[in-house]
């Protein structure tokens, strides 16, 4: 009686969970690592470099490196060097740095790229904005912070309600950060403006607060959805530029003032404090939790400290619930300025994997990888499940966020040095920055069987049970701390996986499984698991 009880609950759940939902067929056969032993996989694998080299000479390159055939490697670094050389030419330094870095990154050929790489960056940095700023543009006082702020006007046309037209306005808030007319705000201020799927065109303006009257006309330089941030140009000098802080340096109860034009009020100052330094509401870092009212109309605008200088980038409050704010720390605003003043949207890169921190006596001991993606870049290095990323490019990682912190800096397509430890022995690879997806749990879904899929999805490593019903699974193990394990689930447990389906609308993956769990004796009990299409701890 409770197995048909659990059944016809399971039923309900099923039609409630999965009517018009997507579903996507599970890959027929995983790609699995080369085996570089078998001659015939040797000589396919060179096939492909070949073919690599016309279309992604770094992707080229970073197969070449893990092949090791010698000429077909100085091939692709002779192919690399000469499009480094063409960046060059064309003044392209984000392309430049991409190439250089790439070649640095193989084994016993950096030292000699050091200084060229070196000399690029150092020209490509002297002409981004907000690094460096004339004293005499720096404000003294507070009116003159507000006076280095503007609003972001965004016309998106009008909008038809209950038959009456109306003007469809965004307003949001930004800050100069360069005496040429430079300004940073949220990308979701001015994502219709940047969206490719929009049908009618957008205007975009910026005012001042000395004068709300006049419009000047804005452009987006570039933007990055992911961070929320935007760098935007008007055709001015300000009077005042906001210098860029080092938000590491504030601590939970530091206070802060926030600057920005909610509800339309411009100039409009607030004050409060650091709440906490690491509330993970974003995919690729922490930001900053603070009590001072913000409303709509504030993102964008800047957080500053007691001297003066912007140490977050507003970008969300919760309206319902007073004093609950959060802000973008400055500090992956000045990791990503480089990217962001190269021009158009600014693309993440990932190694193609699931981790998290390793700790041990509450010491960070490296990034703990969990699952590796069949046909990802970290498959093809030869990164394993249990091996603990301990550095890369030359510098130590020691937790998720110090990875994918490091990664921001780099455009996609960059080979970069990785350190990392394999049961207690210190190993080196190189690492291909392949560009992250939108959703890296649909990637997952249609590169792996769900035996593997549901480990990074749900934190559970199921195997089949059952000859004659493939939907039967028994758990092999159960992340700490996943979704699994807030559910009660253990090692064990039996689970039949009745309908899976994916929703687009609200970026979310949902199954539909019966289990029997250890702990609660073996009862049937029908559940819908849910996961995001996207999760901090891909990398």
């Amino acid at each position: 009686m409770k197995h048909k009880a659990s059944l016809i609950f399971a039923a309900a759940l099923a039609f409630c969970f999965f009517t018009g939902c997507k579903t996507f067929d599970q890959p027929k056969n995983v790609e699995k690592p080369l085996d570089y032993t078998d001659r015939d996989v040797v000589e396919n694998e060179i096939n492909t470099i070949h073919e690599l080299l016309k279309t992604d000479c770094t992707k080229a390159l970073f197969r070449a490196c893990l092949l090791g055939e010698k000429e077909l490697l100085d091939e692709c670094m002779d192919e690399v060097r000469q499009n480094a050389d063409k960046a060059v030419e064309e003044k392209d330094y984000a392309l430049t740095l991409k190439l250089l870095k790439s070649l640095a990154s193989v084994p016993a050929k950096g030292n000699e790229l050091t200084s060229l790489y070196d000399e690029c960056l150092k020209a490509f940095y002297a002409d981004v904005p907000g690094f460096s700023v004339e004293s005499k543009k720096l404000p003294a006082t507070i009116a003159q912070c507000i006076d280095a702020t503007v609003t972001v006007w965004v016309d998106q046309g009008y909008k038809v309600e209950n038959g009456a037209g109306y003007a469809d306005i965004v307003i949001g808030s930004g800050f100069f950060i360069d005496s040429r007319g430079y300004i940073i705000t949220n990308h979701h201020v001015i994502a219709e403006v940047v969206n490719p799927k929009r049908k009618t065109t957008c205007k975009l303006y910026i005012k001042l607060p000395s004068d709300m009257e006049k419009k000047l006309p804005a452009k987006v330089v570039g933007y990055d959805s992911v961070m929320d941030l935007a760098l935007l140009k008007v055709e001015m000098e300000p009077d005042y530029v906001l210098a860029l802080g080092a938000s590491s340096d504030l601590e939970v109860g530091d206070k802060i003032s926030v600057i920005g034009t909610p509800v339309g009020l411009e100039g409009t100052l607030t004050s409060g404090i650091i709440s906490s330094t690491s509330r993970s509401l974003i995919t690729m870092g922490n930001v900053f939790q603070i009590d001072a009212a913000v409303n709509s109309g504030n993102s964008g605008g800047p957080l500053i400290d007691n001297d003066r200088k912007v140490q977050a980038v507003i970008f969300a409050g919760m309206l319902q619930y007073q004093g609950l704010n959060f802000a973008i720390p400055v500090e992956y605003l000045k990791q990503e300025l480089p990217l962001l003043y190269s021009g158009g949207e600014l693309v993440h890169g990932w190694f193609g994997a699931y981790g998290h921190t390793k700790k041990m006596r509450n010491e960070n001991l490296g990034l703990e990888i969990q699952y590796v993606i069949p046909g990802s870049p970290a498959s093809y290095a030869g990164l394993k499940i249990g091996d603990v990323i301990t550095g890369l490019d030359g510098q130590p990682v020691k937790t998720l966020e110090e990875l994918q912190f490091m990664c921001m800096k780099y455009k996609p397509g960059t080979v970069l040095s990785c350190n990392y430890e394999r049961d207690g022995q210190e190993l080196s690879c190189v690492i291909y920055l392949e560009k992250r997806p939108e959703a890296p749990l649909k990637q997952i879904y249609v590169s792996d069987f769900v035996d593997d899929a549901f480990i990074p999805i749900f934190g559970i490593k199921m195997v089949r049970s059952s000859t004659t019903n493939k939907k039967l699974y028994k758990i092999e193990y159960v992340l700490e701390g996943s979704i699994a394990d807030q559910n009660g689930f253990s090692e064990n447990d039996m689970l039949e996986l009745r309908d899976i389906g994916f929703y687009d609308e609200g970026e979310a993956f949902a199954a539909l499984v019966v289990v029997q769990r250890r702990k609660k004796g073996f009862i049937d009990i029908a559940m819908q698991l849910v996961s995001s299409y996207d999760s901090p701890n891909y990398f």
